[in-house]
């Protein structure tokens, strides 16, 4: 990177992206280094860990304060910063496309850099964005940094970016350290138990719905296991706790959302379970991957069933909704938020999905996968929660503060006490605990925001009150109904690329004879002719048990038809303890070898 080379830097989870474009960043003795980044609770803690350092960091992202956006801007042009994160969707912006030809930039960072790709598995279309960069930033090198990209993804991200004379670099995805397995379980959650009392240490259980992470963690911690939940619905402040106590050991297992683990940094977890099958192999590697970072032996375990393969399917088909859906949904934003036509354009509003199903007559999911797509087509923006503190600045001199004072008495304590205990308040914003405040100029909360509302309003200062909602933006004015288009042909590409997703992920999870690790490799573009040894394949454990449970199971069938013919349906529900899918399976096989015979498709009969 300091040889100024565009860069393409493949790392697994918890390989030091990082540091890559942090180190040369620092080199530099003047100018910014510019990183953009999709998800806003990653941008926060790398900026707040820069901070702690030392470095001076900010971030813009959807969702921000117009007068908020404007001040770190400021400070981005005047070289205050040496890092600005930046999220896709504002890059677009005119503010920033001014602002950024009045900046000295040094570098520029692309993370998950597979989101440009439509190939991809997280397709953001406001990547596309970035090599409109190229055109103004003259001789400045791009390092792009992903964790999980195929070789066709990989080809992409250069081409997308537009990168000259890239510099590629590619760790191996193998992890020596980590034993990858499928189990097939009828009874998953017996399953887990059993996991973790045989794997000591800390762990993470992922889960498809928020309502799943209550139901398992409530088991686990039945059976003495401590457990917490996570997923994006709880709030900053809750959610900050919960993973501090799991970071700090206080808390044994973590059950969540794919919203828990990006960026986060736990070298010793121990297992990672997935209850479910996630939507591609990708997001399965990128999770799995947050065990063993610190080298030692580990376990990534999917437990799966046949009709997991079923319902993931299902999902798919319900993923893309019909257009005259995609238009209901998106006006009813609009009038939820009494925009009119052509207006509205970059305003941000707290939103919540279940609540507004509930308003709109929408299920949570279908409206959840009509807002994926509204925000594939860049008509708006949804970020998760996330916790912004109140701040204040005064935009107003000193003599024009006085003269307010000697006019509004009733401002006057209120004046003084920011002006006596605020540093730096007449030029920056400054962060406020409005509760403290108010005890300091002795009213209580609601006067306190009401004055400072009041001095808002009347221009003397600019009072960003604390929010932790999560934020809809749009990214365009309020469309009319008959102007709304789609681009169906790109709906279309991604339709197929969802369903090649899954079904590589239905594959790895069937697949009983290759080693977990080869296919994963393999999936990865990196082919291997040495097997883990410690996978589920490689140590036959599904084969054992099933040859096992074959074995029980023909003795009792044995014992069912000893007194005459039985149906299929009467043998399976006489035999519930089994799993359905094998046992459908050894009567066929029993079949197979003239062990049973059939008559007329519905009597079986032992030889």
């Amino acid at each position: 990177m300091l040889s100024g080379k565009d860069t393409l830097a493949l790392l697994p989870t918890g390989g030091g992206k990082s540091i890559c474009y942090q180190v040369p960043g620092l080199c530099y003795e003047s100018g910014i280094c510019l990183v953009v980044s999709p998800l806003i609770a990653l941008m926060k803690d790398q900026v707040q860990n820069l901070r702690n350092k030392g470095i001076n960091a900010d971030a813009l992202y959807s969702g921000q304060h117009y007068r908020e956006m404007e001040r770190i801007l400021d400070n981005a042009q005047n070289n205050y910063l040496k890092f600005l994160y930046v999220s896709p969707e504002r890059l677009k912006t005119d503010l920033f496309k001014i602002r950024l030809l009045q900046m000295k930039v040094n570098l520029v960072a692309i993370d998950e850099a597979h989101c440009v790709s439509q190939w991809g598995y997280d397709f953001r279309p406001a990547y596309l964005e970035i090599k409109e960069m190229k055109k103004v930033l003259d001789n400045v090198p791009f390092i792009a940094l992903t964790a999980t990209a195929t070789n066709r993804v990989k080809e992409d991200i250069v081409e997308k970016l537009e990168l000259d004379q890239v510099n590629k670099f590619q760790k191996s995805f193998k992890r020596e350290n980590l034993s990858y397995s499928v189990l097939y379980e009828e009874n998953k959650l017996e399953k887990l138990i059993e996991i973790f009392d045989k794997v000591k240490g800390t762990g993470l259980v992922y889960v498809r719905s928020r309502k799943k992470t209550i139901e398992i963690a409530k088991h686990l911690n039945k059976h003495g296991i401590i457990t917490d939940i996570y997923h994006a619905g709880l709030s900053p402040s809750v959610r900050d706790k919960k993973q501090e106590n799991w970071m700090k050991g206080k808390t044994r297992v973590i059950v969540c959302t794919n919203a828990f683990g990006m960026g986060i940094d736990k070298p010793d977890v121990r297992i990672v379970v997935h209850i479910a099958l996630p939507d591609s192999l990708e997001a399965y590697f990128q999770e799995a991957g947050r065990a063993g970072r610190d080298g030692n032996k580990a376990y990534a375990t999917l437990l799966f069933q046949k009709k997991d393969s079923r319902r993931l399917a299902l999902n798919l088909r319900n993923a893309f909704p019909v257009e005259s859906e995609l238009k209901r949904v998106y006006n009813s934003l609009g009038n939820h938020f009494n925009l009119a036509i052509g207006s509205g354009k970059g305003h941000s509003f707290p939103f919540f999905i279940t609540e507004h199903a509930r308003n709109y007559n929408f299920k949570p999911i279908h409206l959840f996968n009509a807002l994926n797509i509204l925000q594939n087509e860049e008509l708006i923006h949804l970020s998760d929660s996330y916790y912004e503190p109140s701040k204040i600045k005064i935009i107003q001199s000193r003599e024009a503060l006085y003269e307010f004072q000697v006019k509004n008495q009733q401002f006057n304590k209120l004046i003084k006490t920011m002006l006596r205990t605020l540093e730096g308040i007449m030029t920056d914003f400054v962060i406020i605990r409005e509760k403290l405040l108010a005890s300091q100029v002795q009213v209580n909360v609601t006067d306190l925001k009401a004055q400072l509302n009041l001095l808002h309003k009347n221009k003397l200062i600019n009072y960003l009150p604390q929010h932790d909602q999560p934020m809809l933006t749009f990214i365009t004015e309020r469309l009319a109904p008959d102007n709304i288009g789609f681009n169906n042909s790109r709906l279309e590409f991604r339709k197929k690329i969802q369903t090649e997703n899954v079904n590589a992920i239905i594959n790895y999870a069937e697949e009983k004879h290759i080693c977990r690790s080869q296919q994963l490799l393999a999936y990865f573009g990196e082919e291997t002719d040495q097997k883990c040894g410690f996978c589920d394949v490689c140590l036959g454990r599904n084969e054992k048990k099933y040859e096992e449970i074959s074995s029980n199971l023909e003795n009792e069938i044995k014992e069912l038809l000893s007194e005459g013919g039985m149906s299929i349906d009467l043998i399976v529900n006489s035999l519930k303890k089994y799993p359905k899918d094998r046992l459908t399976e050894t009567i066929r096989l029993l079949i197979d070898r003239n062990v049973l015979t059939i008559d007329n498709n519905r009597i079986i009969q032992y030889i």
